[in-house]
């Protein structure tokens, strides 16, 4: 086994706790790994203090950002890289054979997967389609038509197409205050009952799903998850194996959505193909997709296990910080 690993994550930023699962995978192989990191903005970013090292690159809307992403692999011997944020995700996807043919493994889905997840109206297309369970989903403009608004129960969630940290989403109360937008771009979705889980989901390179831990989403903050505690749902585990499944060229990590009503019954709202905010609950129960991508990359006996994780553990999350000398005066 090679005994040194350089890894990028790109976009480091706040996922501090994602660069500690790294370190802690690497150690149970007995691997000394260099955890680099890449951001626009490196002097502000809390994880870029706790990395090894922190580059300076392009935002990921720069037609500069794979040259320069591909160049910085090549200085710093980089053999893997993990995507952290939405908007980088189609752009390392359509560039991951660049990224194979210069050595370097980049953890991502294939473009049509990521596209699905990106879009709103596609992931709901896509639930529908391959008849998976869902909420009700239309435009704004749709919503509204006389036809259509006396269908719809009130309140109703309405959101942007494109989006995600639950930015611009609002429950609406009345077809008055639904007519009242004027935004374009705006979808409407009936409200789904019961609690709020996140599963979190391992595909491994052949497109099995490996792992699958949900999680209740008890309290969220900025969209992402403040309170949780993992649930062994096997009903919820089987059906997020069979979306994961059947997501066109899905690889390494994804967090799939949905409620769970009192009855059972699922209705699943969407699809990231990355890490999740709540992947460290997932990884403190047991669901080391960290140690499983490595051994994945190094050729070694996968030691994933698809429901040997711990049931019922609770996460409290609390703000933490880092504390340094300011290298920009105007911050």
């Amino acid at each position: 086994m090679a005994d040194k690993l350089t890894l990028l994550i790109s976009s480091v930023g706040r996922r501090a706790q994602l660069v500690d699962c790294f370190r802690r995978a690497a150690h149970e192989l007995g691997l000394q790994l260099r955890v680099i990191g890449a951001d626009a903005a490196p002097d502000l970013s809390p994880a870029s203090q706790l990395v090894d090292r922190c580059f300076p690159v392009p935002r990921c809307s720069d037609p500069t950002f794979v040259d320069e992403m591909l160049r910085l692999c090549e200085l710093e011997a980089v053999r893997l890289v993990v995507p952290t944020i939405d908007p980088e995700l189609p752009v390392f996807a359509r560039s991951r054979q660049k990224f194979e043919t210069a050595g370097t493994k980049v953890v991502i889905s294939g473009p049509r997967t990521v596209e699905i997840a990106a879009d709103k109206v596609a992931t709901n297309r896509w639930f529908v389609e391959h008849h998976f369970p869902t909420v009700r989903q239309t435009t704004l403009s749709d919503a509204v038509s006389d036809r259509n608004l006396e269908r719809w129960k009130f309140p109703v969630i309405v959101k942007p197409r494109q989006g995600s940290a639950s930015v611009g989403v609002r429950i609406i109360q009345s077809p008055q205050a639904l007519r009242d937008l004027q935004e374009n771009g705006l979808l409407v979705e009936e409200i789904a009952t019961g609690i709020e889980h996140t599963t979190n989901v391992f595909v491994d390179q052949s497109g099995k799903c490996l792992c699958a831990v949900p999680h209740k989403r008890l309290e969220t903050r900025a969209g992402e998850v403040s309170k949780g505690v993992t649930t062994k749902n096997p009903m919820l585990m089987q059906l997020i194996k069979e979306v994961a499944e059947s997501l066109p060229d899905a690889r390494g990590p994804l967090n799939i959505q949905g409620f769970v009503s009192k009855d059972g019954s699922i209705k699943l709202t969407e699809i990231n193909a990355r890490f999740g905010g709540g992947f460290p609950l997932a990884f403190e129960a047991g669901a080391n997709f960290c140690r499983w991508i490595i051994e994945d990359l190094l050729a070694l006996p996968s030691t994933a296990a698809f429901s040997q994780w711990k049931d019922d553990l609770l996460m409290l999350r609390f703000d933490s910080a880092v504390f340094l000398p300011s290298r920009n005066p105007h911050a």
